[in-house]
């Protein structure tokens, strides 16, 4: 059963979570290289170009609108939980099957050392698309605030997730994980319109009224985006809007933005799924989990609970 998962160039931290979370979910060999068999896990993979051959395990992803959405009734799915109530309806299944993000099981697993972040505790995570075309570090910098590379290795980002006092966050993982790890957040709305529909899906799974702020860009070329709806990430666009004549616009459209996360890390409301729904979710997912390994093969050791992992960090 092969561990199948967005991997792109740069990595994206939502995605890379899977490479370190399910190792410690699953019994050893459990996952493995043949690919006759799918286990889909965290990110918006339920795309339409999925292979039809192997059959597919869903645990926990999400549709996020990329494609059009797979038939998930062609005989080849099997479908443990998903990310919302959004994804069930675009599959054509019942809502009842939607509890949240796989991610969620952070909460089940040891984790990194909580990392202390300078400053007040405030980070900011842009979406792995705006390291593309924005400038990001030197807005965070400009700002007094740390910046959170959502291409960095995923355990020293964990760590200052949960070091945090406050996440702001682009990038929908940013926000879907330091509510896992119960630190507050302040989500973004995304700079491409392709990436804000799947927050709702999520926040819905977790009974959160959702309410995303509009952060400025850091550049001329995020500006661009936004006007126009391209990627903006071209030479040409590099050339234009990147060069010297162009520095002092950039410079005051970084300040001016720095300015606004100032304003969020100081007096945003930041937002935090109920202790309830959080403990109700993580459990729904154990168990979904749990019911899929027994009938296909035996654990080699009970789960962790999140009491007995609190105890132990």
């Amino acid at each position: 059963m092969k561990l199948t998962y967005f991997q792109g160039t740069p990595p994206n931290f939502g995605d890379e979570v899977n490479a370190m979370m399910w190792q410690h979910l699953l019994p050893a060999g459990f996952l493995d290289e043949d690919d006759t068999t799918l286990f889909l896990g965290v990110g918006s993979i339920l795309w339409d170009f999925l292979p039809k051959a192997p059959r597919k395990i869903v645990a926990g992803s999400g549709y996020g609108g990329y494609t059009a959405p797979p038939d998930v009734h062609d005989g080849s799915w099997e479908v443990l939980w998903l990310r919302g109530p959004r994804t069930a309806d675009h599959l054509r299944l019942p809502r009842a099957q939607a509890i949240t993000d796989a991610a969620v099981l952070l909460r089940a697993i040891p984790l990194p050392v909580p990392a202390v972040v300078p400053g007040d505790g405030v980070c900011f995570m842009p979406h792995v698309d705006s390291m593309a075309r924005g400038d990001w570090p030197r807005v965070c910098a400009m700002a007094g605030i740390t910046f959170l590379d959502p291409r960095a290795p995923v355990d020293g980002t964990l760590a200052l997730i949960r070091g945090a006092r406050l996440v702001i966050t682009e990038a929908m993982h940013g926000a879907i994980i330091a509510d896992a790890l119960r630190r507050p957040w302040v989500g973004v709305l995304p700079t491409h319109t392709a990436h804000r529909a799947k927050w709702d899906d999520w926040a819905l799974s977790l009974d959160i009224a959702l309410a995303p702020v509009r952060l400025g860009p850091s550049n001329l070329r995020e500006g661009w985006t936004r006007l126009t709806g391209l990627y903006a990430t071209g030479q040409r666009s590099r050339l234009v809007m990147d060069g010297p004549l162009a520095f002092p616009a950039n410079y005051a459209v970084a300040e001016r933005t720095a300015r606004q996360l100032q304003r969020l890390a100081s007096g945003a409301t930041a937002q935090l799924s109920s202790d309830a729904a959080i403990e109700r979710a993580t459990e729904r997912c154990l168990d979904a989990l749990d019911l899929f390994v027994t009938r296909t093969g035996p654990r080699t050791g009970p789960r962790m609970r999140q009491d007995e992992l609190m105890e132990a960090s």
